[in-house]
């Protein structure tokens, strides 16, 4: 698991009103691209409309009305050096639930969206673009505010939910209160569990302000919603290093492709330069030429987009809709709508009611092969002079499923306490997982206890199968014979149905583990050191839906503290907290609320 160390000097909150803040602005993104030649310089542009060219338009957020607080990151405010008071202080509540009109010089008053294209699975779309060009697709709800250098990293804030722009294309620009609390809690997460994420600042919610959404009613098994609800309207800021996506390159590439205006491979080739500048500074020479540059653009994006894709697998996440637009330019996760976390393993696990196999669990890392796909051919026309170069760019999209193999290989052995990948083994347990069912996450869990025998695994089965196991036997006892049931009518209460191919691969597994050695000294490793590895890359506690829903509930009726206290255990996912913490998170899903709407599954307007 990745560590976030602190920068030394971020450690003492430096930043403590807005007025701190403000000499920190940078914004490199208004500065170096070109805004849209129809957009107004005062931000007033709230209307859906088609963008032709450009890189943003400006546009001012839509403030909430009667905003109040919800949550804010204390890891990351720590991180930015701002102090925690400064989440609640009136002027950084009134700019971040979307008033900018009264921020401090020299911040600017208007904010900006960006436009980009859709792909699905490497196909292009347009129809979703209600003028049928896919001139009108972009940021519709999200709206940055400011960019900023803090302690030596450059950093864009975002309103997600911060009102109409140009590509809101009819909608009103609102996050309800539900959706920004996943989002919020759901970035916190990922953040601990070590995977490269958006990260959240801060949440908001308005005391009188409300939209309509289709939703699900209580108790439905609905595969789409049913009914109408009234939902507050909430703004969460998520803050990256920049929000430029693989479909923001699509759209210039397309341009430059059809020759659209006189200028359409310069903004392309412009945007690619921004965004290594943002993303890639420190890894890609500045002195190369744009074809070196380029290319190792390519290889540094696959590089990120496949240990990314093996880390979401790694923590049973599924993004669900993994489009080219929801795909991070940086290599990092992004745009949290209809996520989910694996409880019953299934490979197909897929929470969104609109996407499809191809998104589902197991298949991410096929879609990010296609998101990489998206992407290369988005750089093609600005190395079309050379046939030499575009050869190489080929070989760069042609490496990509053998590494995303070999990122996967890698991660399946760290799960397993490995250090080299086991086929055959992993093949068995799959197979195992998804005829069971088992909870993903526990079982990973249980199993870094390096256990004597299988009984403590079988906490994280759904169902019992036949033979039993007894679960009383001694650490002397033989660990791995299955039990006839009849010769355990004494011990009934400490009996637990397994299936004996369940006990064959556990032994299997153990004797595996017990011939690990140090790669260093080559000196056998104890259980404690195995057990200590698969614990750092195994976490305890995962953000089911079991514990959002309640969470969001109770928001929606003004308390908050259930928020705060999910937001403490899932920013701690590794550790084991308390025992009342562990019962109350450390569960199964009740079989109950299997197949239920709003919780087992969910539209993209969650």
């Amino acid at each position: 698991m990745p560590t976030h160390d602190l920068k030394d000097n971020a450690l003492t909150p430096k930043v403590s009103t807005l007025n701190d803040l403000a000499p920190l602005a940078n914004y490199s993104l208004l500065d170096t691209l070109n805004r849209d030649p129809n957009a107004k310089a005062d931000g007033v542009d709230h209307r859906s409309r088609q963008v032709f060219s450009g890189h943003y338009v400006t546009v001012n957020p839509t403030p909430i009305k009667d905003p109040e607080y919800i949550t804010h990151s204390k890891t990351f405010f720590q991180e930015l050096g701002f102090a925690d008071s400064l989440a609640q202080s009136p002027d950084f509540m009134r700019m971040f639930s979307g008033d900018t009109s009264q921020v401090p010089k020299p911040m600017r008053t208007a904010g900006w969206a960006c436009g980009y294209a859709l792909s699905i699975y490497g196909t292009e779309y347009i129809q979703q673009c209600p003028f049928q060009t896919g001139n009108g697709y972009g940021d519709g709800r999200a709206i940055s505010v400011l960019e900023a250098v803090i302690n030596g990293k450059r950093w864009e804030m975002q309103l997600k939910g911060g009102g109409k722009t140009p590509y809101c294309r009819g909608a009103d620009g609102r996050a309800v209160l539900r959706s920004s609390v996943r989002e919020f809690l759901a970035q916190e997460h990922m953040h601990a569990l070590g995977v490269p994420t958006s990260r959240s600042l801060s949440l908001y919610v308005s005391k009188t302000e409300q939209v309509s959404r289709p939703w699900y009613s209580e108790g439905s098994r609905s595969h789409d919603p049913d009914i109408m609800t009234p939902n507050a309207v909430a703004i969460s800021t998520r803050v990256a290093p920049s929000f430029i996506r693989v479909g923001q390159l699509e759209l210039f590439a397309r341009r430059a492709r059809n020759n659209e205006y006189p200028t359409a491979l310069q903004e392309l080739e412009s945007m690619v330069l921004h965004l290594i500048d943002r993303e890639y500074a420190e890894v890609i020479d500045k002195n190369l030429t744009t074809p070196e540059k380029v290319l190792q653009l390519a290889r540094e994006f696959r590089s990120r987009l496949t240990s990314l894709v093996a880390n979401w697998i790694r923590v049973g996440y599924c993004q669900g809709n993994f489009n080219g637009d929801n795909c991070a330019a940086g290599g990092f996760t992004l745009d949290y709508g209809p996520f989910g976390f694996c409880d019953a393993f299934n490979p197909l696990f897929q929470p969104w009611t609109g996407g499809g196999r191809h998104f589902s669990f197991m298949n991410q890392p096929a879609a990010a092969e296609r998101n990489f796909f998206m992407f290369c051919k988005s750089l093609q026309p600005l190395l079309i002079s050379n046939q030499d170069d575009l050869h190489q760019l080929k070989e760069i999209f042609d490496g990509f499923s053998g590494l995303m193999q070999t990122k996967m290989q890698q991660m399946w052995a760290a799960k397993l306490g490995l250090n080299t990948f086991d086929d055959a083994l992993f093949s068995a347990l799959e197979k195992l997982m998804a005829q069971t069912p088992v909870d993903y996450s526990m079982f990973f869990r249980e199993l870094s206890a390096v256990p004597d025998n299988i009984a403590p695994l079988l906490k994280s089965f759904y169902q019992k199968t036949k033979p039993t196991y007894a679960s009383s036997h001694s650490k002397d006892s033989t660990p791995f014979t299955s039990s006839n049931p009849s010769t355990h009518s004494a011990h009934k209460a400490d009996t637990i149905e397994v299936d004996p191919q369940w006990v064959a691969w556990f032994a299997q597994w153990h004797a595996m583990i017990d011939r690990e050695t140090d790669p260093q000294t080559g000196q056998p490793k104890s259980r404690e050191t195995i057990s200590n590895q698969m614990k750092s890359v195994n976490p305890k506690y995962t953000l089911r839906e079991i514990f959002l829903v309640p969470a969001y509930q109770q928001a929606a009726l003004g308390n908050y503290d259930l928020v705060r206290e999910l937001q403490e255990v899932i920013t701690q996912p590794y550790a084991d907290q308390s025992q009342t913490i562990q019962e109350k998170y450390d569960r199964l899903k009740p079989s109950e609320l299997f197949q239920m709407g709003g919780l087992s599954h969910y539209s993209c307007s969650s």
